[in-house]
């Protein structure tokens, strides 16, 4: 599976606010002005994913980062590609 954002939306990392806490980003859509903001979890599995990683590879990042969830990680990354993917985010081939 290969992942992709059309070329209307821009991926923006948005810095936590306090030191240590991971960043959270916004997706701009550059036709409509529209946006959607992403937590940090759902930053890290699209960052994972637009860099190539697969669905499992990035299903273990996940759980590197949240090892409590380890039970949910691999439900959680594919809820996440389809919520994207019906807003129109995110191409998936």
């Amino acid at each position: 599976m290969t992942v992709r954002l059309p070329d209307h939306i821009t991926l923006v990392a948005v810095p936590g606010p306090e030191d240590g806490e991971r960043p959270s980003a916004v997706l701009l859509d550059g036709r409509s002005g529209e946006y959607w903001q992403l937590n940090a979890t759902a930053h890290l599995v699209l960052q994972h994913l637009l860099e190539g990683a697969s669905d499992a590879d990035t299903a273990r990042a996940l759980v590197d980062a949240h090892p409590e969830a380890a039970d949910r990680a691999a439900a959680d990354v594919g809820d996440i590609i389809t919520r994207l993917k019906t807003a129109g985010l995110l191409e998936v081939r």
